[in-house]
């Protein structure tokens, strides 16, 4: 069986170190280089494409790990990684989320999986094609999707905010140009169209009227709604279904 050339990219210097001892010694892996920051691991991925790469989510430089790997795989498609972090930091998780990783990959708890023998078969895993979230990850990740998507002011941008503000004082959208300082009214109307698409109300087969007024109770509500076909409004419960909301 031909070992596993592997891109191992990790900040701690001793650590590093010594996965990369512990890694080689069970004759399954060669390590063909390695790295701390999410920046260079990039550069020698691209440059000598690895089997695999196993990488800290929390690394040196303006890059974590996801957001490393995000950037590989522009260039080398679905090239395997396996992740691990001892960080349980909401930031990481919601840039999994936004990553849009499906396949080839795994997402461990350092302090689990830190052993050799547990991390080979994690990379032979992502290298066919497997994928496997660490349950204790798995449970952070939702809870953060959940909590995002009960935030509704948190998808939108600032100046989003300001509008949808306004937008739920029932001003139309002169009114708000006005009020914002806007020299075209028709900035108005896309930033109603950058809050409707946020909010999931961009996929109704109403008009711009109902979406306004949708638009307006979730923004006045503060919490994300949706709308079953019969018009039913439903919001989030604590166990993550969706119940009635009057």
């Amino acid at each position: 069986m031909s070992q596993i050339r592997l891109l191992l990219v990790e900040d701690n210097a001793s650590l590093r170190a010594a996965m990369k001892s512990g890694l080689e010694a069970t004759g399954r892996v060669v390590v063909i280089a390695e790295t701390d920051t999410g920046e260079e691991g990039v550069s020698l991925a691209v440059a000598d494409p690895p089997d695999v790469l196993l990488m800290d989510v929390q690394l040196a430089g303006p890059l974590n790990g996801v957001q490393a790997a995000v950037a590989i795989r522009r260039e080398i498609a679905r090239l395997p990684v396996v992740f691990y972090s001892i960080q349980d930091d909401e930031r990481f998780y919601r840039d999994f989320l936004a990553s849009g990783i499906l396949t080839h990959y795994a997402y461990v708890r350092k302090s689990n999986y830190l052993l050799p023998h547990m991390v080979v078969p994690l990379l032979r895993d992502a290298i066919a094609g497997r994928s496997f979230i660490d349950p204790e990850i798995e449970q952070r990740v939702q809870e953060v999707r959940l909590k995002d998507e009960d935030a509704p002011l948190d998808l939108l941008e600032p100046n989003e905010r300001e509008v949808a503000r306004l937008l739920a004082q029932g001003m139309t959208n002169e009114q708000i140009a006005s009020r914002l300082g806007f020299r075209d009214r028709r900035a108005v109307s896309r930033t109603n169209g950058q809050i409707y698409s946020a909010w999931g109300l961009d996929n109704s087969t109403e008009d711009e009227k109902t979406a306004r007024a949708r638009a307006a109770l979730i923004f006045n509500t503060g919490r994300m709604i949706i709308w079953d076909d019969d018009g039913t409004p439903r919001v989030r419960d604590a166990r993550g279904e969706w119940v009635p909301l009057f």
